[in-house]
């Protein structure tokens, strides 16, 4: 069984990346963008968790049941996220 192998390159590159994205978080964060500020941040790290993800974890090259796992663990966290800030949403409600 052969495996995919990355190069050096492309590993600084996505680090490379990682580092002016996180200089881009810091940036915005000094910059008044009203309720956008959690939005924008919330974007910069997804996008950064995602080439963690799909390069450092090997994701990208790996069979289809990684990929299938991967993408039902999210769906599994968005489903978490929802029913807590369901109930935190409702609270007002009751009391």
């Amino acid at each position: 069984m052969s495996e995919h192998v990355t190069s050096i390159t492309t590993y600084l590159v996505i680090f490379f990346a990682l580092l002016v994205l996180t200089g881009v978080t810091v940036g915005v964060a000094y910059v008044d963008l009203g309720p956008l500020n959690d939005v924008v941040a919330m974007a910069i790290a997804v996008f950064k968790a995602s080439l963690v993800v799909l390069f450092f974890m090997h994701v990208k090259n790996s069979r289809r049941m990684t990929k299938i796992t991967v993408v039902s663990s999210l769906f599994w966290l968005l489903i978490l996220f929802g029913l807590t800030l369901s109930d935190y949403w409702t609270r007002g409600f009751l009391g």
